[in-house]
């Protein structure tokens, strides 16, 4: 089993990985790393409380991308569902968002492009980045991929 599959054991994170998740979190809301580093800000599904999850950001065609690398049972995608999209995204400043589902057939380039900048992730999705689109069509249901769209002030 790599590391990185250990850390998130059962599509969980262990009490380690939540303590070094915390800790991107807060740099990637310093805005130091690449653009496509962000936190995404969004209200816990059970407390309310605002829960920050470091996550990368993919841009394809113009239009900016969430990938859920642990599927439809992951914490974020689950509070995002709960506050129907509404979220804040940080990277240096803060911007609020509403995240929409992408339909499953439209995820496999997006998954596809995800793959190639997020090293992180390719542990937990079971493909190579530079496998054909037709393999990327294939799981594309089992990773929520979702298209942000800025509110405006």
């Amino acid at each position: 089993m790599t590391v990185k599959r250990w850390m998130y054991r059962d599509g969980r994170p262990n009490q380690l990985t939540k303590i070094i998740n915390a800790g991107w979190a807060f740099l990637h809301t310093l805005g130091i790393f690449p653009n496509r580093y962000v936190t995404l800000q969004v209200a816990g599904r059970q407390s309310g409380n605002m829960i920050s999850f470091p996550l990368v950001m993919t841009t394809l065609n113009g239009e900016r991308y969430l990938v859920s690398m642990l599927g439809q049972d992951a914490n974020w995608v689950r509070n995002i569902k709960a506050a129907h999209g509404q979220a804040r995204l940080r990277h240096g400043k803060s911007e609020q968002v509403i995240l929409e589902e992408v339909e499953i057939a439209q995820r496999a380039p997006i998954l596809k492009a995800y793959l190639q900048i997020a090293p992180g992730a390719r542990p937990h999705i079971p493909i190579s980045k530079d496998a054909p689109l037709a393999e990327f069509e294939k799981i594309a249901s089992q990773y929520p991929v979702f298209r942000l769209n800025t509110i405006a002030r």
